[in-house]
């Protein structure tokens, strides 16, 4: 159980400050997402409307299709021209209902130049199109299919799954899926980044209210309904992961910022993961928000840098 934030320096957290202010007087001018169509949303991302920049696409990305049982599931791979030390699962943020595979070339492109490694990021089922547990199922399926043919594809079985927000939530599920419906526990890893864990929403989701950074309480609720289905019990562990049983699961790396509703999911989470038998390292910058890790700060760059120094440990 670890922290290690005294990286955090005092320049640091000023720029973060003045980045944080930009931003919310940025968003004032504009419509809260809760407000807008998700098929809209969608096409503002596309074309870099809004909020949004417009995703920058790799030209070395690789377009595959997974096989499944409901037909199959697209990924988004980055492939190391040579040596392999390990794969990397990813899975996009966007709340289940936005965000897309193509939207984090730059990072996972620099995990597999820093890490060799075969990256392959899921382009999961988006709700409120496909509904829980579609996403899962997809991830579900991703993951078996690394399992199976990672030692033949790429030469190794040292497997570390990560991803930000609702990825994070999906990453946590799909351990626990493959662990407790197909007895595997072989994962290296798990890089967790401001996720969101309790859909029945923690304190500081519920308390946060209207104040729009990145998130608010009802953009949360937003999220949430479009992805669940009435009716469904937001403490099933399933659907939540901070109640299930965490035994058996990999070495964590937790990353959060204070000004993020999803504060308390991360702290809960990482607490539990500990307390559960696993090795955890929490790190919380006072500060910064949601979705921090892709500003234009030192801070972020700092954080993409551990997140990299963390995978190359659990390979």
């Amino acid at each position: 159980m670890q922290d290690e934030t005294f990286l955090y320096s005092a320049a640091m957290q000023d720029e973060v400050r003045v980045f944080v202010r930009e931003l919310e007087n940025e968003l004032k001018h504009l419509v809260p997402i809760n407000k807008i169509a998700p098929v809209d949303i969608r096409r503002q991302q596309e074309m870099g409307e809004g909020r949004y920049v417009a995703p920058s696409l790799s030209d070395h990305a690789i377009e595959r299709q997974i096989p499944c049982s409901q037909g199959h599931v697209s990924v988004r791979a980055f492939i190391p021209d040579d040596q392999i030390d390990g794969v990397y699962m990813h899975i996009h943020g966007g709340g289940w209902v936005i965000g897309g595979v193509h939207h984090s070339d730059k990072e996972l492109e620099e995990i597999r130049d820093n890490c060799n490694a075969a990256v392959i990021s899921v382009d999961y089922r988006l709700a409120p199109e496909n509904k829980y547990p579609s996403a899962q199922e997809d991830c579900e399926a991703v993951a078996l299919w690394i399992i199976e043919h990672a030692s033949k594809e790429f030469g190794t079985d040292r497997i570390v799954i990560g991803g930000e927000s609702a990825g994070a939530h999906l990453s946590a599920a799909t351990m626990v899926r493959l662990r407790d419906k197909h007895g595997y526990t072989g994962f290296a890893g798990a890089n967790m980044l401001y996720g969101v864990f309790d859909l029945s929403m923690t304190p500081s989701c519920r308390l946060w209210g209207d104040r729009w950074l990145v998130l608010s309480t009802p953009i949360m609720q937003w999220f949430i309904n479009n992805y669940l289905n009435d009716g469904d019990d937001r403490t099933d562990p399933d659907i939540s992961p901070i109640y299930a049983a965490l035994h058996d699961l990999p070495p964590a790396l937790f990353t959060v910022g204070t000004a993020d509703p999803l504060l308390d999911d991360t702290l809960f989470m990482h607490s539990r993961w500990f307390a559960s038998g696993n090795v955890s390292t929490l790190n919380v910058y006072p500060g910064a928000p949601h979705g921090f890790e892709k500003h234009p700060t030192q801070l972020a760059e700092q954080v993409r840098r551990r997140i990299i120094q963390f995978v190359k440990e659990c390979f």
